[in-house]
């Protein structure tokens, strides 16, 4: 008898196994596949690994600007480049199997089903099946990546990230359908490595989640680098039956066809909840995602679900924290729900992407009255000396409370800065006390005074 069996090993169910032994529970992790999940095999952790290759080739490319030369062609190893990255995903994996022993964590190997009021049902690689009985159980099963109903994936020339992650060899050209940051991140890993990319985006602005301006200028970067961008576009159908895919893309200007070697589909993620007992045990699900109360709690006693398979950002970092909420009221002590108005977002593109909070668009909408205050990197000293000045740090000011309502970041190592400014929304702090705050110099982090000095009016370099 287990104290909590957590079903799925990614950032949600390894964290939650981890902390829930940490509280002196008789934990076990049912998991199908490598430890780890998607996240470190098959998503956030690779996908770093192939970024950090092409920001290597960018350095080299552009050496003369640094005072270096370098004879002869700079060429990538597409092999070498991937196995780069598969050995750092299995490194990664295997650190999950240490922290797991190290915390007395048992690993259960199979595809789990609920199979009853504290019952999991668990069917090994040989089919055989065991019964394991617990007080509590975590669903943490995570998504796959979706793919639309006329261009279905089939691994060969419609491809998902998990495709994309692992290519044989470069194609020529790659059509890329929906510009989120898996989209975006790979538009730019394969565009970087010399392959035609067409960015085709259904809304008006790519990485549509983000502040509008933060998108146009991931989208004037993305161009400058000679990707195709397309925006309001939406694909209409994929033919595959000859050598090249042959897209129909409907624009504003009318119907475009577009000739690619192979298509990423990156229209979102749909969660795994098939075939794990939930209709059997009679758990509500609404839109395809298992419903819960704010400590996770599913409608039946003693079974919970945090991360993709609830309605909640499917994002690594916000499973993790819902795990550790999950596990802490689980134990009897007393967290706080989850603020969903103030987890950051990270795009890992060049440049980089960090956000959290209101975007503008979102502030006017409700009517609050605010006020914008941004820096760009052009006027930044460390930027100017790193070679990254594009982009900037805006930040949304409430004009009665100085409260920051929203902070949005473009460019060079953006996605290390922004946690500051979480924690700062945390805490209350008021734009009046960044500005108050010293900041190093030369850094990029200066931009976050400097824009919060601009929505008052006191900015000093620009």
């Amino acid at each position: 008898m287990f104290d909590l069996i957590v079903i799925g090993s990614g950032p949600g169910g390894y964290v939650a196994a981890i902390r829930a032994s940490q509280l002196g529970m008789n934990t076990a992790v049912i998991e199908r596949a490598e430890l780890g999940g998607i996240c470190l095999n098959w998503g956030c952790i690779p996908t770093k690994a192939l970024l950090k290759s092409v920001q290597a080739i960018h350095y080299a490319q552009n050496a003369t600007d640094y005072g270096f030369e370098i004879e002869g062609e700079i060429k990538p190893d597409i092999e070498k480049i991937v196995a780069r990255s598969r050995g750092i995903a299995a490194s990664m994996s295997k650190g999950i199997e240490y922290l797991f022993k190290k915390n007395k964590v048992t690993v259960i190997n199979g595809d789990a089903k609920l199979a009853g009021i504290g019952k999991v049902e668990v069917t090994a690689a040989d089919q055989t099946k065991s019964i394991f009985e617990t007080k509590n159980i975590i669903i943490a099963t995570g998504s796959r990546a979706n793919s639309l109903p006329f261009a279905p994936i089939d691994g060969e020339k419609i491809i998902s990230y998990r495709q994309a992650l692992v290519p044989k060899s470069l194609p020529k050209s790659m059509a890329v359908i929906g510009s989120g940051a898996i989209g975006s991140e790979f538009a730019y890993f394969y565009r970087s490595l010399g392959v035609e990319v067409y960015l085709i985006e259904y809304l008006d602005n790519i990485v549509p989640l983000e502040d509008e301006e933060v998108s146009a200028q991931l989208s004037r970067s993305f161009r400058k680098m000679g990707m195709k961008v397309m925006v309001s576009a939406q694909v209409k159908s994929v033919d595959t039956t000859e050598e090249f895919c042959k897209l129909v893309v409907q624009t504003k200007k009318g119907e475009e066809i577009i000739e690619a070697e192979r298509v990423l589909s990156a229209v979102g993620v749909v969660a795994n909840i098939e075939n794990i007992g939930l209709e059997e045990l009679g758990i509500v699900v609404e839109k395809r995602k298992i419903k819960v109360d704010e400590f996770y709690s599913t409608n039946i006693t003693g079974v919970y679900a945090i991360g993709d398979v609830i309605d909640t950002p499917a994002l690594a970092h916000i499973s993790s924290a819902e795990a550790i909420c999950c596990v802490e009221k689980i134990a009897g002590l007393d967290p706080k729900p989850l603020n969903y108005n103030n987890f950051p977002g990270c795009t890992y593109t060049s440049p980089e992407i960090g956000s959290v909070g209101m975007t503008e668009k979102t502030a006017k909408e409700r009517g609050i009255e605010y006020k914008v205050g941004k820096f760009p990197f052009t006027a930044s000293g460390k930027a100017a000396a790193a070679g990254e000045k594009d982009g900037f740090v805006k930040l949304i000011v409430d004009s009665q409370t100085d409260e920051i309502l929203g902070a949005h970041l473009i460019g060079a190592n953006v996605t290390e800065m922004v946690s500051g400014l979480v924690v700062a929304r945390n805490l209350g702090v008021k734009a009046k006390d960044i500005i108050h705050s010293i900041h190093p110099h030369p850094t990029m982090s200066e931009a976050i005074m400097e824009a919060a000095a601009a929505a008052h009016g006191e900015v000093i370099h620009i």
